[in-house]
């Protein structure tokens, strides 16, 4: 970054990827109406590039061209140059990336795209070197200047593409039938065609956790007692878990893993997907009590604790892949470092983490992993196991107590409204399944914060950093806050929560759905107009908004006897169900609300002194398809309206579809009644 030239406009704003942009000899300008303006004025192509603080090939692109001053040179005679952080502006890179693969390009980050003088896009890429960079500048501009009828052409053909509905491109028609048992049991023959049996995960490399698949799984698994999606659940978390994509040493996930074993990460560390991990390794850790989940899970908790929790309780963004300019420079060792740590001890570490002179990965480095269970490892190497998980301990320490001594990976300090929601949920999760009274207090923390620092009035905000938020949210950040916001319920019985929830999914309803076509878009109608107005169906590496908000309609239908509410999610549903079964590996949150209404949800009322305790009790079992709803004394919440403590003592009521069982005063006895109803025999630990 060279401080000694002029910083660019982008110096005035927030977001850590536009400031990193901010000394570059590139004339940048923010999205907004003063750069659309100058394309207008000047009749000038527009670029916008996209990308993100943590995205390697992002800085890779910024140092060998928005650094050169030639290039710069180019780039601002013949355009006006936008850069975006595609995680403050989802529904600009969303446009965009639609309009790069309308033109039959493969999409990806840094995402460069060309716009005429009116914002519709011609023509894009990703990465390219500086001379291919260059030559494309040159080419767009002289074809701008000489063939500018036959871009504007293009330019309306992709925007009318861009304007067709997601469920005209999918060929979806609304079903009349709800799930059935048959197209379940198709939905996870189809993702199970996808299984990596040898190392878990679906597909080849690359390999990105993707945990509403696996969430899937367990509720399919829970369904169907079918040992094999237990078996490829269990392969998949342990591989991943004991793979480099893990931090074996500082807890917490990467990205993905560009190989098929999970062991080469590309190390950037989302917050989304580790709030989403410390759900999954929660939630399977109800079912199986293995012990290698719950120290994920607590490893993953910590992690995000010490590096990316702000003061006020808000949670950042991301965790670069690079420091000193090299990726994954802070995570790795090379065996004379370890040796020169450890002394004798090393030859046992090098064997437990898989440590070799080569290395496993550049430059003679290596990425520390495992391939079995500590159990395993202890007899084979015929040590006690207290004794191992004592010298693994004091190995995590030193090694942190190094890396703390290295240059940090950069950190992107803003915080979003969406991926603070799921952190949220993944804390509320752990509370949930393991009691531990720190995951309650700092979920309590988080929600708090988002909702007086990112909720204003009705409406929510997209970002927050220095007592500022911005950017009006988008449906993802309704959707996933609102989630987040039934489980803190569940976790607390305290009803503010339950009652936000409500009043955000009003506000969706008013203000993001289709009444056309019965789902939400991902901008609020108040919002600014871009060339199209999309809607997000397909899960990704976050659950699409609209599955989540199908979810969160079924719950909050059942919390507040809210007929309307049930009635659409069951539209919404409906309208996707023939993708959900043909392709279950991009619907995989989808296809988890699919099991909720395959058979009643339990709504467990518990209603005495002692209801967090009997709450506790239990949320530790692995009923996935169950709410609970409690109060210490009275509440004019449906569930639990004219229901009291009999006889002074706390009282558990199970009901299914307004029927109730009846009232009794142990978890046991409501454990009972919950396995006699659901029809099936799930495999409970006993109390």
């Amino acid at each position: 970054m060279a401080k000694d030239r002029n910083p660019n406009r982008l110096i005035n704003e927030s977001s850590p990827y536009l400031l990193q942009h901010a000394y570059n000899p590139v004339d940048w300008y923010p999205w907004g109406e003063e750069a659309l303006l100058k394309a207008k004025q000047e009749d000038k192509p527009i670029l916008v590039s996209i990308g993100y603080a943590a995205c390697h090939w992002c800085h890779v692109m910024e140092h060998q061209s928005f650094e050169d001053e030639k290039i710069a040179e180019v780039m601002n005679k013949h355009f006006v140059c936008i850069k975006v952080d595609r995680e403050e502006r989802p529904d600009l890179d969303a446009v965009h990336m639609d309009a790069l693969q309308a033109m039959g390009l493969q999409g990806g980050w840094p995402l460069n795209v060309f716009l005429n003088s009116e914002a519709k896009p011609f023509y894009g890429g990703t990465y390219f070197t500086p001379q291919q960079w260059v030559n494309l500048l040159l080419n767009i501009s002289e074809a701008y200047k000489k063939n500018r009828q036959e871009l504007d052409k293009s330019a309306e053909q992709f925007v009318q593409h861009l304007n067709l509905s997601e469920l005209q491109r999918f060929g979806l028609s609304q079903s009349q039938s709800a799930p059935s048992e048959e197209e379940f049991e198709e939905m996870y023959r189809n993702l199970a065609r996808q299984f990596d049996k040898k190392y878990g995960g679906l597909g080849k490399a690359p390999k990105f956790p993707m945990p509403a698949n696996y969430l899937f799984l367990l509720r399919y698994y829970y369904h169907t007692q079918d040992d094999a999606a237990l078996k490829h659940l269990n392969l998949t978390l342990h591989e991943m878990a004991y793979g480099g994509i893990y931090d074996q040493i500082g807890g917490g996930f990467a990205r993905y893993s560009v190989d098929e074993k999970w062991l080469v990460p590309h190390f950037e560390k989302m917050l989304y997907d580790n709030g989403q991990l410390i759900s999954l390794y929660s939630e399977a850790y109800q079912l199986t009590k293995e012990p290698l989940y719950k120290d994920v899970v607590y490893e993953t908790i910590a992690f995000a604790e010490r590096e990316l929790m702000s003061e006020e309780g808000g949670f950042y963004s991301s965790l670069d892949a690079d420091s000193e300019g090299v990726e994954g420079k802070f995570y790795v060792f090379t065996r004379k470092e370890l040796q020169d740590l450890f002394k004798e001890e090393e030859p046992i570490l090098a064997k437990y983490y898989h440590v070799t002179t080569t290395g496993n990965f550049e430059h003679g480095q290596n990425i520390l992993h495992r391939r079995i269970s500590d159990e395993h490892f202890a007899k084979e190497n015929e040590l006690e196991l207290e004794v191992l998980e004592e010298m693994v301990k004091t190995w995590k320490e030193k090694l942190m107590e190094v890396r703390s001594q290295r240059i940090r990976p950069g950190l992107d300090d803003k915080i979003l409204c969406s991926w603070n929601a799921i952190m949220l949920k993944g804390l509320a999760d752990a509370y949930y399944t393991f009691g531990n009274k720190h995951f309650l207090h700092l979920a309590v923390r988080n929600a708090d914060f988002l909702l007086q620092h990112l909720k204003q009035g009705d409406k929510l905000y997209r970002n927050y950093k220095k007592g500022t938020a911005s950017i009006d949210a988008f449906l993802e950040d309704y959707a996933l806050l609102i989630r987040a916001l039934i489980r803190v319920y569940e976790i607390t019985f305290d009803e503010k929560y339950l009652q936000e929830a409500r009043q955000l999914t009003d506000y969706t309803l008013a203000n993001f759905f289709d009444e056309q076509e019965q789902l939400f878009f991902f901008t609020d109608q108040n919002a600014e107009k871009l060339v199209a107005r999309k809607k997000e169906l397909l899960d990704n590496v976050i659950p699409s908004s609209n599955s989540v908000m199908a979810t969160n309609l079924y719950l909050l239908g059942l919390y507040f006897d809210e007929e309307r509410y049930q009635q659409l999610s069951d539209t919404m549903l409906s309208q996707v169900k023939e993708l959900v079964v043909k392709e279950p590996g991009h619907m995989g949150n989808w296809a988890s609300l699919c099991f909720h209404k395959l058979q009643p949800t339990a709504e467990v009322a518990i209603v005495g002194h002692l209801a967090p305790e009997m709450r506790s009790e239990l949320s530790s079992f692995y009923i996935p398809n169950m709410l609970l709803a409690g109060t210490e004394s009275q509440s004019e919440l449906p569930l639990l309206k004219d229901r009291s403590a009999i006889n002074g003592k706390t009282t558990v009521y199970v009901c299914y579809n307004k029927t109730c069982q009846l009232p009794v005063h142990t978890a046991a006895e409501a454990l009972e009644q919950l396995q006699k109803s659901s029809g099936q025999e799930p495999k409970f630990p006993t109390l």
